[in-house]
């Protein structure tokens, strides 16, 4: 894939190829994957060459290198297992970002989240994007999902690297817009997983049931025989806002506005609010075993795939 009408270029999947999601939980499936045990086995999945040995089974060894090399090899094979790997991307309006400021009714200036500001929500698309095509690189299973407060749009169950395109082409064209809520997007029928497998969100996690709606989210993922990775994705706007003056707030999803007097001491305590939600994400993740991770929406991809995802031993080389 490549040109700006794509979310991933050619060159950056030919570096995912180098990676594999890392996990906990081994699944034994209906279908062989590549996802290695710690041993060596008898499966059909070739593996790797190594020197031939004295003792080695003569029927691995590699008649077809040996005649273009002139060196004797035998072939490897692994024990190998498949893994079920589902991605849940947040599709509500909140994810288009904070628009900026505008002339409000009453002469002042109004601000809004959504419109403008696409940052957010293209990478957390291409995050999912990132995500899938290592999960389709191993031969994992992988389905995926865009929620707001219902399940918007799904994939069936794609494996192979030959349905990566579906994988592309169905984040490319996902909706955007609505309410919200992660909870009741699980609690509708068939949304949850049907095998144990490890579950990514990516999400700016603003909940409007807070830590409650986030626990009945992960204890639903849990049930499920879930590992969850909870990447939330905030723009640089959230993170650190500049506003100033006398401001109408709108929230994009609800409609609702407030009319807010911005300082500098409303700025610090929005600042130390934050840090508390965030804190409380990681709390409620770690808790239960699971991972929470923090992404600028400015922040490069490569960055975030090899630098805070693989600094968080959620991805490995």
């Amino acid at each position: 894939m490549s040109g700006s009408k794509h979310l991933l270029p050619p060159e950056w999947l030919t570096r995912l190829e180098r990676l594999s999601l890392n996990t906990r939980i081994r699944v034994a499936g209906t279908l062989q994957g590549k996802r290695r045990s710690r041993r060596l086995g008898s499966s059909l999945e070739f593996a790797d060459y190594r020197l031939y040995a004295p003792g080695d089974d003569v029927r691995r060894f590699d008649w077809g290198v040996y005649s273009r090399t002139g060196k004797a090899f035998v072939r490897q094979f692994m024990d190998e297992q498949e893994l079920m790997v589902s991605i849940y991307v947040d599709c509500s309006a909140s994810m288009a970002g904070i628009q900026g400021t505008e002339a409000g009714t009453g002469g002042g200036p109004s601000t809004s989240q959504g419109g403008a500001a696409a940052d957010k929500w293209l990478l957390a698309r291409q995050l999912a994007a990132s995500i899938g095509y290592l999960a389709l690189s191993s031969y994992d299973r992988l389905q995926l999902a865009c929620y707001s407060k219902s399940m918007d749009s799904r994939l069936p169950v794609l494996r192979g690297k030959g349905a990566a395109h579906r994988l592309f082409s169905h984040l490319q064209q996902a909706p955007l817009g609505g309410d919200g809520s992660l909870a009741a997007a699980l609690s509708v029928p068939g949304a949850l997983p049907r095998l144990p497998g490890m579950t990514w969100i990516f999400s700016d996690c603003w909940l409007e049931g807070g830590e409650e709606e986030l626990s009945r989210s992960l204890s639903l993922l849990a049930g499920a025989g879930q590992e969850v990775v909870l990447v939330q994705v905030l723009s640089r706007e959230e993170l650190e806002p500049r506003f100033a003056g006398d401001l109408r707030l709108v929230d994009v999803e609800t409609g609702g506005g407030k009319e807010v007097a911005v300082t500098s001491r409303l700025l610090e305590a929005y600042r130390e609010e934050l840090d508390r939600y965030q804190g409380m994400l990681a709390r409620v993740c770690a808790e239960r075993g699971m991972s929470y991770v923090l992404i600028p929406e400015d922040m490069p991809l490569q960055e975030a795939v090899f630098g805070i995802l693989a600094g968080a031993g959620l991805v490995k080389s």
